[in-house]
């Protein structure tokens, strides 16, 4: 009895004694019903299940379709027990199509132990006939599309599972002969065979026998199904048919959206209907195997290989381990899984069908003709893994949130253009023909007329109207909405994913973390096994000196930005004696596009030196297991290109014109240069160009070189081929080799680009509200454009599996809070909100009478510009020039000095910052407090699964003992033996 509760307690199910039932003939718990039936209809299968594990598997034949569950001998039920319950009556195949029917309505009764079992409370469906032939068909199709696609072995019957690549040329042919004989010995099968294009290209064609499958399968905890899913309908009261009806139109007319995808086209994806547990060797006949071939899916053999790759010694040394490290001395050029097939077909879909999944992502997801179709995430799950297909769900559900973004955005910016004409700031400066401004650098710069202004203030309107405030505050308030509604989405992708009991704890060491630390041990408190272990002291020296490179990093992007600046200054004095009449009319807007765009270029080149160093430090710091290396490499990387892409924008928002000086005063950058100050309609229109440009040759940038580069590669590649060999068909292998790998980041630079997009959408929107635009429709191509990518430009990546995205959850956090500090500092000092509102109620013409409307601003214009004597600067002129300030004017008792103006709108800025920070800060706290991470019905669903496993698995294995009691001869006792 002891062994048999350690046995339980492996695949995590505690049953106490005092639950083990007692009678006559064994009865299962009411609690469990109907699923516990199948207990009985399949208990003969199970001798048979426990041969298959014991059985040896022969390579020479051909794939043997085994079937555990059998329908036509299942054991006869006690007569008595079947005038009790009928449902009993049905063998196990019918009565998991049964409960398969009844998962369509996804509503669970919560009963007590000693409750009746009622049976009119299940949805009365037709029970479909057994379709074990038609599941049989189906995979002989498979196997033989397998082989006809030239993914099997010479001998038409072992699969390809991995893809190594060499040259017979590399003279390290001891190493590879070390490494593969080490893995014949740990269980895998290989054969090699020459390039059909390239002579010295040898390929290694990797299969892992069942035997071998389930050994690892079992060491690494994958779950594997074991029982169809069975659901209870709650009860319903009258009151809630018509909510019912409601919904069922909703759904009706949903299914007639052409936004949703035709589920008919795409294949019946059964892991989500069924319960799974840590497979076991000892308890195989737990679990529902109908092929040996199918039971772990392309995506789970090709993970069992990798960790064997990835753990097997080429030398004699703890170090001398992992085919990272074969590739990386050349003695291996490539690893790869193969892709199943082509991605195109000569013949129809509509009409023949996808000849694999490859082929069906090709023409359902990855077509530009399907940009507005949703995308097939769980087929995406299937064929690339878990962590791939939550990063096109995140990506999906981001572009999605943006549409009210966009729009609310587009709004703001219409409102702009309609009340741009009367608005009374642009009609003052357009009309303002005899005031002229101070010059804006020393020597070649004139005086210039206000209404030269007239443009640009009528450009500066557009973005800094009466809608800002509230659309910054909007924003601060979507992005918490967006980030709190992924957490609940992700909650449900995990649930149907099966993902909810896997673990970051389950993930096995980096091999370069084991030979670095193991000769430090210590016992892992989760396993409670021996592992290596990292000191403290090593781990705090080592990130001290990546904390230090990473400062170091930022300083020269501080020091990019201080040059682009000098460059500036010095050109400005250029610009405004240029020959050509428009630029010496237009000279700052020419100082800041041709400096935007060597930001850009210098923004580019640093970004390729960030990823070296980035690399570097990661692996300086040794972290303990890949998501802990992708978590700080992913850091690394955002907080070098942060720095790198916002550090400009920051300079033109905040200190840009701040520090001037003033006419005859001015100050200077190492007393030769005079600094930059705004034009004469405000900063705002600079900090515009500069996001907009940015933005947008960034975008063009990355679509580049995520599509059209490796479609460049990849046509030379088979320009090579067709030019080298004319008639020979190519494997699949081959075709494979010739695609571009995935970067060896996997997917930091996807997240990476999203994030910095998140970072401009939000935290500088209140000075380009049609960030979210640009955002949006740059991501309805960015999700073809890396579908497009995964499925025809790339190798096949390994399918990892993941939980979440990652850090980057809390970096879009910490964005989200830096937007709210920034929006704050950009509508109270960048633009002119504030300085009109103080404007409005303290000086303007309606300040003493208590109305407010536009004439309110009357004045404003001359009212912020200040005056100076131009017989001061030395120019031959007599008579006043305007700058934009608070200052006294030249007859006052202080000329020159700060106004009480100038004081009630500091004080003015500094409290809008409090207060809004405040007010947003606390609406987006109480929206996260409102919005549970979990949906309760999931998570009530989620707590009724894990007590029916329970009780499946204490049912199953109770039978399972006394199947082979009887069989052996001793006698049945119904309780644990």
């Amino acid at each position: 009895m002891n062994q048999m509760s350690e046995n339980t307690d492996s695949i995590g199910m505690n049953v106490s004694k005092s639950e083990i039932t007692k009678e006559t003939s064994l009865k299962p718990s009411r609690r469990s019903l109907p699923c516990l039936a199948q207990s009985y209809a399949y208990s003969k299968s199970l001798s048979q299940s426990t041969s298959l594990f014991q059985s040896t598997e022969s390579e020479s034949q051909a794939p043997t379709s085994v079937t555990l569950i059998s329908a036509d001998k299942a054991e006869p039920v006690n007569a008595e027990e079947d005038k009790k319950d009928t449902v009993l009556k049905c063998s196990f195949a019918d009565l998991s199509d049964f409960c398969l029917a009844l998962g369509k309505d996804k509503d669970y009764m919560d009963e007590s132990e000693h409750a009746n079992y009622d049976r009119s409370r299940l949805i009365k469906d037709s029970v479909p006939k057994d379709n074990s032939e038609s599941k049989a068909k189906l995979s002989k199709n498979d196997m033989n599309y397998i082989a006809s696609s030239g993914l099997l072995f010479k001998d038409g019957k072992k699969r390809i599972d991995y893809i190594l690549v060499y040259r017979k040329s590399n003279i390290q042919y001891d190493k590879r002969n070390t490494f593969e004989k080490n893995l014949r010995a740990e269980g895998l099968m290989l054969e090699k065979e020459p390039a059909v294009a390239n002579p010295d290209i040898m390929f290694i064609k990797i299969h892992i026998p069942w035997d071998t499958l389930c050994k690892y399968a079992e060491r690494l905890n994958i779950r594997m199904p074991f029982r169809k899913k069975c659901y209870y309908t709650d009860r319903r009261n009258k009151s809630m048919g018509s909510v019912q009806n409601y919904f069922r139109r909703i759904k009706k007319w949903m299914s007639q959206n052409p936004m949703v995808l035709d589920k008919s086209a795409f294949p019946n994806l059964q892991e989500s209907d069924c319960y799974t547990g840590p497979f076991s060797r000892a308890r195989i006949h737990h679990f529902i195997i109908n092929n040996k071939d199918t039971f772990f899916s392309n995506a789970t053999r090709s993970r069992i290989v990798y960790h064997m790759l990835q753990h097997t010694k080429y030398e004699n040394g703890i170090s001398k381990v992992g085919i990272c490290k074969l590739i990386n001395n050349g003695s291996y050029i490539a690893a790869f899984p193969p892709h199943e097939g082509a991605y195109k077909s000569s013949q129809p879909i509509k009409t023949h069908g996808p000849q694999n999944n490859r082929h069906l992502l090709y023409e359902r997801w990855a077509r530009w003709g399907m940009w507005y179709k949703h995308q097939p995430l769980d087929l995406i799950r299937l064929y690339f893994g878990e962590k791939i297909g939550l990063y096109f769900a995140w990506l999906g559900w981001y572009t999605g949130m943006l549409i009210p973004a966009a729009l609310v955005g587009l709004c703001v910016f219409f409102y702009g253009i309609f009340t741009m004409n009367g608005s009374q700031v642009s009609q003052e400066i357009c009309k303002a023909t005899e005031v002229f401004m101070c010059p804006l650098c020393d020597k070649n710069c004139s005086l210039q007329r206000l209404n030269e202004s007239c443009i640009y203030a009528k450009v500066t309107y557009l973005f800094d109207n009466g809608g800002t405030v509230f659309f910054a505050i909007f924003m601060a308030i979507w992005a918490t909405v967006f980030l709190e509604f992924w957490k609940r989405r992700r909650s449900t992708l995990t649930y149907t994913w099966d993902l909810i009991e896997w673990e970051e704890e389950e993930e096995t060491l980096r091999p370069q973390f084991e030979a670095k630390y193991y000769k430090m041990e210590r016992v892992n408190p989760i396993s409670g096994k021996p592992e290596p272990h990292q000191p403290s002291s090593d781990k705090i020296t080592r990130l001290l000196v990546s904390i230090s490179g990473i400062f170091f990093m930022i300083s020269l992007v501080i020091t990019a930005v201080f040059a682009v600046v000098v460059y500036r200054l010095v050109v400005m004095e250029q610009f405004a004696s240029f020959k050509w009449n428009f630029i010496k009319q237009h000279w700052q807007f020419a100082t800041s596009a041709a400096a935007v765009c060597i930001n850009f270029v210098i923004i580019m080149a640093l970004n390729l030196a960030y990823e070296k160093i980035a690399y570097l430090l990661t692996n300086l710091e040794y972290p303990r297991t890949e998501s802990e290396w992708e978590n700080s490499f992913a850091l690394k990387m955002f907080l070098f290109q942060f720095v790198n892409l916002n550090s400009s924008i920051f300079y033109i928002a905040f200190f840009l014109g701040r520090f001037v000086g003033h006419p005859g005063n001015y100050n200077k950058l190492f007393n030769r240069w005079r600094l930059e100050e705004c034009h004469p309609s405000g900063c705002l229109i600079d900090l515009c160009l500069q996001m907009g440009v940015i933005m947008f040759l960034k975008q063009i940038w990355n679509n580049f070189m995520e599509l059209g580069y490796p479609l460049i590669q990849n046509w030379w590649s088979r320009h090579k081929i067709k030019r080298g060999i004319q008639d020979a068909s190519i494997p699949q292998w081959e075709n494979d080799w010739n695609l571009q790998p995935m970067n060896i980041h996997g997917l930091m630079d996807e997240y990476l680009e999203m994030v910095l997009q998140f970072g401009f959408t939000t935290i500088f929107v209140a000075a380009f509200p049609l960030a979210p635009l640009l955002a949006l429709l740059n991501n309805i191509i960015e999700i073809r454009l890396d579908a497009y990518k995964f499925v025809t430009q790339w190798r096949r990546p390994l399918p990892a599996r993941a939980t979440d995205i990652g850090i980057w959850y809390g970096i879009l956090e910490g964005i989200g809070i830096l937007a709210v500090i920034t929006n704050a500092f950009v509508i109270a000092i960048t633009s002119d909100y504030i300085p009109r509102f103080v404007y409005e109620y303290k000086y303007g013409p309606c300040a003493s009478r208590f109305e407010y409307g536009e004439n309110c601003l009357k004045g404003y214009v001359n009212n912020s510009l200040s005056f100076f004597d131009l017989s001061e600067l030395g120019m031959g002129k007599s008579g006043y020039c305007r700058y934009r300030d608070y200052r006294g004017p030249p007859w006052s008792s202080k000329p020159y000095e700060f106004t009480l103006q100038y004081w009630h709108i500091l004080a003015a800025r500094l409290a809008f910052i409090i207060v809004f920070e405040h007010l947003v800060f606390g609406i987006k706290s109480f929206i996260a407090y409102l919005i549970p991470d979990v949906p309760k019905n999931l998570y009530d669903r989620i707590r009724r699964e894990k007590y029916l496993v329970q009780e499946m698995m204490y049912e199953a294995e109770l039978e399972h003992l006394q199947q082979q009691r009887r069989k052996s001869g001793h006698p049945v006792h119904h309780e644990w033996p």
